[in-house]
């Protein structure tokens, strides 16, 4: 594409296949030729709105800023789809350096990972801020922390390396109590009493498990049911802060001793217009009644709004500065039509439509 800001991809070939591998937050695609020539590997990351779509090559969506065309009639398009553009790709088949092991498909040493470096100084910050450190925790993003943390019920602003250091003491006081416990009595006590980082994995995985009936493009009504799966985020009742980078983290209660000061917490109310098909989880516990949502909106976060409404040019409000002027037909005083200024004037003051900083 055009627009598009990832670089060129030198590659042509009369057939080839196309295989995906993921590793965190990224996703591998290697374009292997069916015949002599070498693969060609591309890194993909996909930012807040990146995703792949298949289509007719005659009906391209907008913002398809990489394409791999088929030769059959008519032809098609596998497109990495980007509308934001804060995706991109790559050349190469190596991850990135710098990220820790897959919450998902490298569970035992990404957990291992966490804990033996528990003096890096990326634990000095609160945890929601460490869970969106790539280096230990990659994979998890805005919307899966706040899920992860108010089911153990942590504070956001709680220091990172309080509550691991708990939870190393914890392992350890469990591996001396029951030395021999076999992996499916391990499996079953993770599955009763998880942890942090056990949740950074299994949070994750239920999206997996039910991600055609969440994400499907095509049906606007399956980010209903993605809605109905949070149980904090963007959820109404939830307080919300920005953290020390400017994300926004929903949560539930106290901040913690380490929320940013001067902010007071922010709750999301429902909308005006509710829709009586989607339903929310009670703030009080997961198992808890639903009750009625808000409309369906973009599945973008608070702070990725704002984001968006600052990137748009200001439109101010010119309409209550406009001069008043009157018909060269008119046959008032001329003090009559300053009289009529003065009260179109005040009226729009009153309404807030001109005057205000």
């Amino acid at each position: 594409s055009a627009v598009g800001r990832g670089p060129e991809v030198p590659f042509s070939s009369e057939a080839y296949r196309i295989s995906a591998a993921s590793r965190g937050k990224e996703l591998r695609l290697t374009l292997a030729p069916l015949g002599p020539a070498a693969p060609l590997g591309l890194v993909f990351r996909f930012g807040m709105s990146g995703s792949f779509r298949l289509c007719p090559a005659a009906r391209l969506p907008r913002h398809a800023h990489l394409r791999f065309l088929t030769r059959e009639s008519p032809p098609r398009a596998l497109c990495f789809v980007d509308a934001r553009r804060f995706g991109s790709w790559r050349l190469g088949d190596a991850w990135q350096l710098g990220r820790g092991p897959c919450v998902l498909s490298e569970y035992q040493a990404f957990r291992e990972n966490v804990l033996k470096n528990l003096d890096d100084k990326a634990f000095d910050k609160p945890i929601c801020e460490a869970l969106l450190n790539q280096k230990f925790f990659n994979g998890i993003g805005n919307y899966l922390r706040a899920e992860i943390l108010y089911r153990l019920k942590i504070p956001p602003f709680e220091k990172a390396r309080t509550v691991l250091e708990a939870l190393k003491d914890q392992e350890q006081a469990r591996r001396k109590k029951n030395p021999s416990l076999t992996l499916s009595k391990k499996l079953k006590l993770m599955r009763e009493n998880p942890d942090l980082l056990e949740l950074c994995h299994t949070v994750p995985m239920e999206v997996i498990a039910t991600e055609k009936n969440f994400f499907d493009p095509d049906h606007s009504d399956n980010y209903a049911a993605f809605k109905n799966w949070l149980q904090c985020y963007l959820v109404p009742g939830m307080n919300s802060l920005r953290d020390h980078s400017g994300r926004t983290i929903w949560f539930q209660g106290e901040p913690g001793p380490m929320a940013p000061k001067g902010q007071t917490s922010r709750k999301k109310r429902t909308q005006v217009k509710a829709d009586p098909e989607a339903l929310t989880p009670e703030v009080t516990t997961p198992a808890s009644k639903r009750r009625p949502r808000a409309a369906a909106k973009s599945p973008k976060s608070k702070s990725a709004e704002e984001e968006e409404l600052a990137d748009r040019p200001r439109k101010g409000r010119a309409r209550g500065r406009r001069k008043a002027t009157t018909a060269p037909a008119l046959s008032e005083p001329e003090t009559m039509v300053k009289a009529k200024r003065s009260h179109q004037m005040s009226t729009r003051r009153s309404r807030g439509e001109a005057g205000s900083p």
